[in-house]
């Protein structure tokens, strides 16, 4: 298996994703420790398009109530938002 299938976790399908796939950025979840060159080649590897630029943005994970008293936590992830070139375009549908 490929490296980028490691890096591209998955696409995020969301209201202000959305929104911004019109204007040629398109949002992913990638691996926590995935660069911006990592992730630049990834999504040129597996989609065949230029990137411009990449945004990353790391998330931590919420604390969470578990069974009474107890409490946990749901896991740290990062998202990158990818702008490509003029032209070029995803098809995620």
């Amino acid at each position: 298996m490929s490296k980028a299938y490691s890096v591209i976790k998955t696409v995020v399908l969301t209201e202000k994703a959305n929104l911004q796939m019109e204007e040629g950025k398109y949002t992913f979840k990638v691996a926590i420790n995935a660069n911006k060159i990592d992730v630049k080649k990834a999504v040129e590897e597996l989609f065949n398009v230029k990137v411009t630029s990449v945004n990353t943005m790391k998330y931590n994970g919420k604390r969470k109530r578990l069974r009474g008293m107890k409490m946990g936590k749901r896991a740290d992830f990062k998202k990158a938002v990818v702008t490509l070139a003029e032209g070029n375009s995803i098809d995620i549908y």
